[in-house]
């Protein structure tokens, strides 16, 4: 079955093999598969004698345009694919290196701008905490309203608040709260128009803390999506040491005598 098959073929294609000027169409009929070994061992026994060249020039270069090797022009295609290779990679290493260029490492600031967004804030940064200096001290009946950012306290002296972390202080140090807008004691109020200039708040940093944790939990019914997020804020606890910018009444130390005298009167009654 084998050779009736090879002789087949090779009639089919016998006039391609001997016409002096094939068309190149014809090439399109042919198919690899009908190229098996028996049927090359015939074209070459037929075309090995001197009187054909023509067909064994043909024969060979039709045999070289049929085989699974690549043609003589595969070394050129693959220098150019890697040459295009090479510029792509090329041109994604420029892509990051723009990408590094345009982003802005850490922002160093300067002492002026440290002191401008600080009296943005409210606050003013005078130095570190010494050993000698004695800020703390005894209950004034004296109050105050700050603001510090977007917040507003109630303050007096030895109080303790906690507000949005404050950035340029670090622990110890003594601050100036400047936006006051309130002060008030038993002699007199004193309302600022928003802010009162001659007026201020001196605090101490105590500690840099983080609040409570805070779940965000979002949820799209019949659509299996659930997200769960945590969030701590970052906090600064200050206390308060002294109001500044209104007339303090002066306490009246209460004596002993006085104590045990009204004890007295009230075991008599």
């Amino acid at each position: 079955m084998a050779n009736r098959r090879c002789l087949q073929t090779l009639t089919h294609h016998l006039s391609y093999l001997l016409s002096p000027n094939p068309s190149l169409c014809s090439l399109n009929s042919i198919s690899p598969q009908t190229l098996t070994p028996a049927l090359l061992n015939s074209i070459n026994t037929l075309t090995s004698s001197p009187k054909c060249p023509q067909v064994s020039t043909k024969i060979s270069s039709f045999h070289r345009h049929f085989s699974s090797n690549r043609p003589s022009n595969s070394d050129e295609e693959e220098e150019d694919e890697s040459e295009d290779e090479t510029d792509y990679d090329d041109d994604g290493d420029d892509d990051v290196e723009g990408f590094e260029s345009n982003s802005e490492p850490g922002r160093e600031y300067t002492p002026e701008d440290k002191e401008h967004e600080a009296a943005e804030i409210g606050y003013k940064v005078i130095g570190p905490l010494q050993k000698s200096d004695r800020v703390f001290k005894p209950y004034e009946p004296v109050y105050a309203v700050i603001q510090i950012g977007s917040h507003q306290f109630k303050v007096s002296n030895g109080d303790s608040i906690f507000v949005e972390k404050l950035k340029f202080c670090e622990v110890n140090d003594k601050l100036i709260l400047n936006k006051v807008l309130l002060l008030g004691s038993k002699t007199q109020t004193i309302i600022g128009r928003p802010i009162l200039p001659d007026a201020a708040v001196h605090a101490v940093v105590e500690e840099h803390a983080l609040d409570a944790k805070v779940l965000i939990f979002k949820k799209k019914r019949r659509k299996n999506y659930r997200r769960t997020r945590g969030h701590r804020q970052e906090l600064t606890k200050l206390r308060i040491t002294d109001i500044q910018g209104v007339e303090k009444p002066e306490v009246a130390p209460i004596l002993k005598t006085e104590k045990k005298d009204a004890k007295k009167v009230a075991v008599a009654a």
